[in-house]
């Protein structure tokens, strides 16, 4: 998750600004400079609506880093719940689309479920928060990211959530640690996903130059270990991901901050084969939704081209997606540049 290394672009993003913006660099080269001037030159961007917050999750210092559906509720997770008074936060989909389709105003207000975890943030040497989070029934599984001397580390926890929303608890008990799969600073399991009730975790940066062999971790309902699955090599960062539809596919967020310049590739297969938006063509950050299946001894992307965001003045470090049935997608920010929650309706 990007944190303290953030640092605004104002000549990129600054609003009015006379200075030509940052461009990413051409493809290095000769095949995919041939490849790139077959695809189209401008790729459909989607617009973002802004779902207007109220109350303690609408300040920016909340860091929003995953959302999931408990049934009708979108959870919020909090990177640190702790400043929050330890709490996620959950909003209906009632209120929600209420809002989309015009028959309510905002803003919306998240409200509190308390979140004990056993203060395993003590017990966790570079404890940095939470970074993910998914559900079987009313059984919970978060990822944690701890920076630690042999890089950051990840680890798989998991908790029990009330029926009625009041209150999710950990079973400090059970944890289960990931080693890194790259030496990239502040990177570890970013996503999660369940697949035939077992979570899985995926790694935030799986680029072919940082990560010759990229995995995702497949675990029991009990925490333990089990055979590792491939994961496509896909530039920049994986931060959050739906969950699994009918066919198993699911949709992930795919961003580029420009000060990740370990991360900027020679070539950005995904926009030589489909374009780069209008945009994407005129500021150097990345913001798309990628589509993954997840087959029987892998996962791939799919056909389906990504959905580019329409990128606005100011870069938007997406940590959250949820989908909104077959609409579209919730989008949420942590800190950067504000704590956004955002709509994108499906192509």
């Amino acid at each position: 998750m990007l944190r303290k290394t953030w640092l605004k672009l104002s000549v990129s993003f600054a609003i009015g600004s006379a200075i030509a913006p940052i461009l990413l660099p051409p493809p290095q080269n000769s095949e995919s400079i041939s490849t790139l001037a077959a695809a189209p030159l401008t790729s459909a961007e989607q617009p973002v609506t802004l779902i207007p917050l109220a109350g303690p999750l609408a300040d920016r210092n909340s860091e929003v880093s995953g959302l999931a559906w408990y049934g009708e509720s979108l959870v919020m997770l909090p990177q640190y719940p702790q400043r929050l008074s330890d709490s996620l936060f959950v909003l209906s989909k009632s209120e929600i689309l209420s809002f989309l389709n015009g028959q309510t105003a905002g803003p919306l207000v998240p409200r509190p479920v308390a979140f004990d975890d056993g203060n395993i943030g003590e017990t966790i040497a570079g404890f940095e928060g939470y970074e993910a989070i998914a559900f079987v029934g009313n059984q919970a599984f978060l990822t944690i990211e701890a920076e630690t001397a042999n890089g950051a580390m990840g680890y798989l926890v998991k908790g029990q959530l009330d029926p009625e929303l009041s209150q999710l608890t950990l079973d400090i008990t059970q944890q289960a640690t990931i080693a890194p799969q790259s030496n990239s600073e502040n990177k570890s399991e970013e996503t999660l996903l369940i697949k035939d009730n077992q979570p899985v975790t995926v790694y935030e940066v799986n680029g072919a130059q940082v990560n010759a062999s990229p995995v995702a971790h497949v675990f029991s309902s009990n925490l333990l270990p089990q055979p590792t699955v491939p994961f496509p090599a896909i530039e920049y960062r994986i931060t959050d991901a739906t969950e699994l539809d009918a066919r198993d596919r699911f949709w992930a967020i795919n961003y580029f901050y420009p000060g990740d310049t370990d991360l900027l590739p020679n070539r950005d297969p995904l926009a030589i084969r489909y374009g780069r938006g209008e945009t994407h063509r005129q500021h150097s950050a990345v913001e798309r939704l990628v589509e993954f299946e997840y087959g029987q001894d892998q996962i791939t992307l799919t056909q389906t081209a990504p959905i580019q965001l329409k990128i606005g003045a100011e870069g938007r470090n997406w940590e959250g997606i949820a989908r909104l049935d077959t609409q579209g997608f919730l989008l949420m920010t942590d800190k950067f540049p504000e704590t956004i929650l955002g709509y994108v309706a499906m192509p």
